[in-house]
């Protein structure tokens, strides 16, 4: 029987069953629910996870998906969350003749950068602009710096044919020379490698270790003699190291040796290299004016050309894997985003600017014209 919209009349269930008729309904419900959220219907979404750091690379990941008989390899790579058009460039100056040359964002939220020009470490405040420059020694040239696990800034100097470390608090640098034996190696860019041991190059034609813990040091002559230039570290704490004069990628053995590695362009000027987040290898080459990267699992080369005449200086692979470049030719810090192989050249504030060097941290893109005496910045996730 049919039961009336009021409810008045009809059919009637006595109470006790209607409860127990409810209580299954419920149930029922419940367990529906429950089913269909496992079967990946709508749930509510889960948190994104922090951005990935050198030592927890997990901006690109590859799996391996088997379907019989063949084997299909995924490269996932998350969007950025800013379109490159939006991107512009701050400028900070620094004291006149500075000459920055190399930048390291400091873990207090400064930036270190070597003053090449009066031959001092510089340390900026972005929130202030306030700068502050510590003499290394008399002759001192400092080219490169980067920033160790405790916060100091590790200096790859020239004009001391040294490396020199100044403590974040004390502000005191202590140098440790090269052998005798190895005079004028004009050195230029150093990196820590897995085990916490600093690597380093000169462009006369070495490329050595450094142990910080007990002050030893080796040196090694570089093949094809004169070259190495940019040094950098993969997350699994491998070495590689660009060799301009000798245009080719070095792979530093566990033993100290260098394997030699071929980008595909002949005397393309291999200048500066840089790892992503899956180990691969991003090499600038200033003669031929591409981009290069380099998957060492497969020793396969992808090559890029910049647009126009360029002249490619420095990379950098950012904390989203976005790849970084600076050509001489254009006057331009330029983006390359490989999932859509476009380039997207952001102009300098003063020209010429000439961006040597390029480093950051998660959100932030820095440089330095060593020509105009400013430091740039780039923030990437506004």
């Amino acid at each position: 029987m049919s039961v009336s919209a009021e409810g008045r009349q009809g059919f009637c269930l006595p109470p006790a069953v209607s409860r127990s008729l409810l209580c299954l309904l419920f149930v029922l419900v419940a367990v529906t629910g429950c089913s269909r959220a496992d079967e990946g219907g709508s749930v509510s979404p889960t948190t994104p996870s922090s951005p990935p750091t050198a030592d927890t690379p997990a901006t690109e990941t590859s799996t391996t998906t088997t379907t019989s008989p063949t084997t299909t390899v995924v490269e996932t790579i998350p969007p950025d969350t800013i379109a490159p058009q939006a991107l512009t460039i701050e400028a900070f100056p620094v004291p006149a003749g500075s000459r920055p040359h190399d930048v390291a964002p400091a873990i207090d939220g400064g930036v270190w950068y070597t003053a090449q020009g009066s031959g001092q470490l510089g340390w900026l405040e972005p929130s202030t602009g306030q700068t502050r420059h510590i003499d290394l020694g008399a002759g001192s040239r400092p080219h490169g710096v980067i920033v160790g696990a405790d916060g100091s800034a590790w200096v790859t100097d020239g004009g001391l044919n040294a490396i020199v470390v100044v403590d974040p608090d004390t502000l005191d640098p202590v140098v440790f020379p090269l052998p005798d034996d190895r005079p004028d190696a004009n050195l230029n860019t150093a990196t820590f490698d897995g085990r916490g041991i600093l690597w380093f190059t000169g462009q006369n034609g070495i490329y050595g270790s450094l142990d910080p813990a007990s002050g030893e040091m080796t040196v090694y002559d570089a093949p094809r003699g004169r070259g190495p230039y940019g040094i950098a570290t993969t997350p699994g704490g491998s070495v590689y190291l660009a060799s301009l004069a000798g245009s080719y990628v070095g792979a530093v053995q566990p033993d100290g040796s260098l394997d030699i590695l071929e980008p595909p362009t002949a005397g393309q000027g291999a200048r500066r290299v840089w790892a992503d987040s899956s180990g691969s290898i991003w090499v600038s080459e200033w003669n031929s004016g591409n981009l290069s990267r380099l998957r060492p699992d497969s020793d396969q080369w992808d090559t890029w050309a910049l647009p126009g005449d360029a002249s490619t200086y420095a990379v950098y692979v950012d904390d989203r894997d976005i790849v970084w470049t600076s050509d001489f030719a254009s006057n331009a810090i330029v983006r390359f985003d490989r999932r859509t192989e476009q380039f997207t050249a952001i102009p300098l504030p003063h020209s010429p600017g000439d961006v040597r060097q390029i480093l950051g941290r998660p959100g932030e893109v820095w440089g330095a014209e060593s020509a105009a005496d400013h430091l740039v910045l780039i923030r990437t996730n506004e």
